[in-house]
């Protein structure tokens, strides 16, 4: 379990992940030689997964996001793992979840435009087996988008 000390220290390396030891133990009020410990500690727990670097999609060419329903026909349990597989191998693809309600899956995609975003609907997204029903919804404008998670 995490304590106070430990979100001081995820708070913070969500907003800058760069810091040096001695910078994250005067951002977070602990010793830089404790701050080390427990950022090895969080890390070999798995609590702290990785350390990526956040790109500006559309400054690289990445206009369009899409949200994405996927509704298969049959959900035997090697369709769904096939189609699981293929989704996680396309880079376009950002998140996937299985869902309830309309949809069995919920995908997050980026793309440079819409002819792009067509491209991968009818050569991946159409091929996938047993797929019953795409629906799309595009994004007009990005109002919040974060990686940080309320500790």
């Amino acid at each position: 379990m995490i304590d106070d000390a430990d979100r001081k220290i995820l708070a913070a390396l969500q907003r800058q992940c760069r810091l040096s030891a001695q910078e994250l133990a005067d951002a977070t009020g602990i010793s830089s030689a404790t701050c080390w410990r427990r950022v090895k500690s969080l890390e070999d727990a798995g609590i702290i997964k990785a350390y990526r670097a956040i790109l500006d999609r559309e400054k690289i060419g990445l206009a369009v996001t899409a949200f994405v329903h996927v509704t298969i026909e049959r959900q035997y349990a090697n369709v769904v793992a096939a189609i699981e597989k293929k989704i996680r191998a396309r880079p376009e693809v950002l998140e996937c979840y299985a869902t309830t309600g309309d949809a069995d899956f919920t995908l997050r995609v980026i793309a440079k435009d819409i002819a792009d975003y067509d491209r991968f609907l009818q050569t991946f997204l159409l091929e996938l087996p047993e797929v019953g029903q795409i629906r799309s919804s595009i994004a007009l404008r990005e109002i919040k988008e974060t990686t940080e998670l309320p500790l």
